[in-house]
């Protein structure tokens, strides 16, 4: 259960907790609220002091319906960004689907490039594969984020995501990429009704059956806001609530906005011993 990265071997005995930095003007969770580098930067710093053990930028949203950006626009927002997070002494992930940018961000020194796209690109897996320490996940998701909302359909949901996680994954071992260097994220909300996103956690214990440790992310998801009637700025319980589910059905990391809270309610679990 080490994580393999470029700079830190990740122990996963211990739930991590990744802290989101969404340096765009679109993110459905902050409304683009740290989308100037400087605020940004400091949003990072507050994250590792409020508990998270890795940090994960992104410079795209990936929001249903989102529109996609150049690659130099993207670069040009978070770069200053990663410079400074590179700085903090925790684990930094980059969160993008460009080659150019994985490229970029390698030659940084971060330490996990994070695609919802799974490197399905061939460039992408070629540029990761190149790299001989790197930490990687690949993500599930139905589609685009243009279009992943608009016809969901799964035989069995848990299944079939399982079935495109081993694949991938087995595309990156192909390449003779060190299995230690790989996470799996069922990707929730992304191409996924309601009932599939449900499904996903209560039988999540069903995907680590491929063999890799699992990053699940909830936080804020709109499901939450179904589920609950709550607007996205109300659902940091929600989202406490469902990461420790799916801490409870064998997430080695959680990837979470609301870094505090999330780290409170792991504090306890870790004393009543129901987590590391």
């Amino acid at each position: 259960m080490i994580w393999q990265t470029s700079r830190y071997q990740i122990d996963l005995t211990r739930v991590r907790i990744m802290g989101v930095v969404n340096v765009t003007p679109d993110s459905f969770s902050d409304g683009g609220r740290y989308f100037d580098a400087g605020a940004a930067i400091a949003h990072c710093e507050q994250l590792v002091r409020e508990g998270a053990d890795i940090l994960d930028i992104g410079g795209e949203s990936s929001r249903p319906g989102a529109q996609r950006v150049g690659a130099q626009e993207e670069l040009d927002r978070i770069l200053p960004v990663v410079e400074g997070a590179l700085r903090l002494g925790c684990p930094v992930s980059l969160d993008t689907t460009k080659p150019e940018l994985m490229r970029h961000g390698l030659r940084m020194g971060v330490d996990i490039i994070n695609d919802i796209n799974a490197l399905q690109s061939s460039e992408a897996l070629a540029v990761v594969a190149a790299s001989d320490s790197c930490g990687i996940v690949l993500m599930h998701m139905l589609g685009k984020p243009q279009s992943m909302q608009e016809q969901v359909h799964y035989d069995d949901v848990v299944a079939d995501v399982r079935c495109f996680l081993r694949n991938r994954a087995n595309a990156l071992t192909g390449r003779h990429v060190a299995a230690r260097r790989i996470v799996l994220d069922p990707g929730i909300g992304f191409g996924k009704t309601v009932e599939n996103n449900v499904e996903l956690l209560a039988r999540q214990r069903e995907l680590l059956d491929v063999g890799f440790p699992l990053l699940v992310g909830w936080s804020r998801k709109s499901t939450l806001g179904l589920l609950t009637g709550r607007p996205v700025h109300e659902r940091q319980t929600a989202s406490v609530a469902a990461a420790l589910a799916s801490v409870q059905n064998g997430a080695a990391v959680i990837r979470v906005h609301d870094v505090a809270a999330t780290a409170d309610a792991l504090s306890i679990w870790r004393a009543a011993g129901l987590c590391h």
